[in-house]
């Protein structure tokens, strides 16, 4: 795959380049935080309770007189790191086991499948309460949600690829010269799983920002008064009335951000298909 073609095939469409900007830039406010913010996104101040936006507080302030657009920059920390981070190990994890149990087959691959049906059988919200009801609501049981619930999917994806390739000559033939399950592995077979998996990493991804938005919103994903998008959401809930920019802001951030990563993963796969 030629590096360059693809990345001139990634940005010639402008909604790929604007979705690229829009995920750049949250990921900007998350790695530089500190320094975008002017306040503490959990200081409290009495004299602020819900000012509309103005010059010193450019998205207003909530119920409890905190900084919006603070809260917004330090929420865009936890959701692309749980996001994110719980993206690329279901991604890890289930690249390793679609690829391997795949090509071994027998009843290892009857097994391991079988037993990701039954979590798949589950919508991914339920799967995700049952799982926070049994360790707990924090920051690394939503990562760890977000790993057990899309790694099966990624780890299906994985499967279905390499279901296509066992039966190419060049499989056979690396088999012939008795190569290590290793080499065939991860120098024969993940080459081609790459392009797809990425893909599914890039929609994954956008699935996983709804995830932890709704696991905040229900009050079991990163709790207070950590500046989760979700949770903010579920706050401004009840004051809408009187403060709408409490509640809108943190939608609109939630819906930004989703809208950035599936334009840019229409962009990966449009040009994976061109290159």
């Amino acid at each position: 795959m030629n590096v360059q073609r693809l990345g001139r095939a990634f940005f010639a469409d402008p909604a790929t380049a604007a979705g690229t900007i829009i995920v750049a830039g949250f990921l900007t406010l998350a790695l530089f935080g500190p320094l975008v913010a002017p306040y503490s996104p959990t200081a409290q101040n009495a004299d602020l309770i819900r000012q509309p936006p103005s010059p010193s507080h450019l998205f207003g302030t909530d119920r409890l007189g905190r900084d919006l657009f603070s809260r917004i920059v330090y929420g865009a920390r936890d959701m692309l790191a749980l996001a994110g981070g719980g993206t690329a190990l279901a991604v890890i994890f289930g690249t390793l086991i679609g690829v391997s149990v795949a090509y071994l087959g027998g009843w290892l691959e009857e097994l391991v499948f079988r037993l990701f049906d039954g979590l798949l059988a589950l919508p991914a919200l339920l799967l995700a309460l049952l799982l926070l009801g049994a360790v707990g609501p924090s920051r690394a049981s939503v990562l760890l949600v977000i790993v057990v619930v899309y790694t099966p999917i990624v780890a299906r994806v994985a499967r279905s690829v390499v279901l296509t390739l066992k039966p190419r000559g060049f499989i056979e033939a690396a088999r012939m010269r008795d190569e290590r399950l290793s080499y065939v592995l991860w120098r024969e077979l993940l080459p081609l799983v790459a392009p797809t998996l990425a893909v599914e990493a890039a929609l994954r991804f956008s699935y996983a920002i709804f995830l932890v938005a709704s696991l905040g919103f229900l009050g079991v994903g990163v709790q207070p008064p950590n500046p989760d998008w979700g949770l903010m959401v579920l706050e401004a809930r009840n004051e809408f009335a009187l403060a709408p920019w409490s509640l809108y802001v943190p939608a609109a951030a939630i819906a930004l951000l989703v809208i950035g990563v599936n334009l840019m993963a229409e962009g990966v796969r449009r040009a994976i298909g061109e290159s």
